[in-house]
């Protein structure tokens, strides 16, 4: 098989948008964000390149100076802690927005804070609420 095509098509490609393969900056990671956002929308179709933007997008959030601190407090939770500080981030909840899944401001805070753990029942319904499997609240 002769690759000189597809070289060539991939040149073209990381030359016009390099920050596919690698994020140098947070113009980069912008355009990174903004492009996987509309590869969702037909995801069976672009598949492959969501996957290759994707190591671009997490190894930019593990390496950037701007998401240090936020990587720190996640490395030093409970998995499942930081797995439910992770999905209330992305969807923008405070304590008061998990009543129903937890069982109160009060006891949300005191998993948040790790003197409480999930329960089982807290796990079903967290999974629920955001279409996660129960597996993702483990360590793995």
């Amino acid at each position: 098989m002769d690759f000189t095509r597809v070289k060539e098509k991939a040149a073209d490609l990381f030359s016009e948008v390099g920050f596919v393969s690698h994020i140098n900056s947070e113009a980069d990671y912008e355009q990174a964000l903004e492009l996987i956002d509309e590869l969702f929308d037909d995801y069976d179709t672009y598949r492959p390149l969501i996957e290759i933007l994707s190591v671009s997008i997490e190894k930019w959030e593990n390496e950037a100076e701007e998401f240090e601190e936020f990587n720190r407090k996640v490395e030093a939770l409970d998995d499942g802690v930081a797995v439910l500080r992770t999905l209330m981030d992305q969807y923008q909840l405070k304590a008061e927005d998990l009543k129903e899944e937890l069982g109160g401001k009060s006891l949300v805070s005191m998993v948040l804070n790790g003197s409480r753990n999930l329960t089982r029942d807290h796990i079903q319904a967290l999974s629920a609420r955001f279409k996660v499997a129960p597996s993702v609240f483990f360590h793995q």
